[in-house]
């Protein structure tokens, strides 16, 4: 999984554990280990939601201020599936 640049510390850091993807299908499985700085993110759970799912408190858990932050980042490529991953980050 990639991340924007400033939340990649904050990740690391365990203090974002969660990460709203707008994707045609699933690019991430549940158990998969994604490489990080010195570490790696390890998927702990993906289930898709509808867009009215994205609330501030989930946006602010992901790192974003609000869900127009959250939406600038979160659509990657044609798709408009909205899934929401839980990870944790391990070194």
């Amino acid at each position: 999984m990639m991340f924007a640049k400033q939340l990649r510390a904050p990740v690391m850091q365990g203090e974002i554990t969660c990460s709203v993807r707008i994707w045609q299908s699933p690019r991430v499985k549940v158990g998969g280990r994604y490489r990080l700085g010195p570490g790696a993110i390890h998927v702990t759970s993906i289930r898709e939601i509808g867009f009215d799912g994205i609330t501030p408190e989930l946006a602010r858990r992901s790192g974003f201020q609000g869900v127009i932050d959250l939406l600038k980042v979160a659509k990657h490529g044609a798709g408009h599936h909205v899934y929401l991953v839980e990870f944790e980050y391990r070194e």
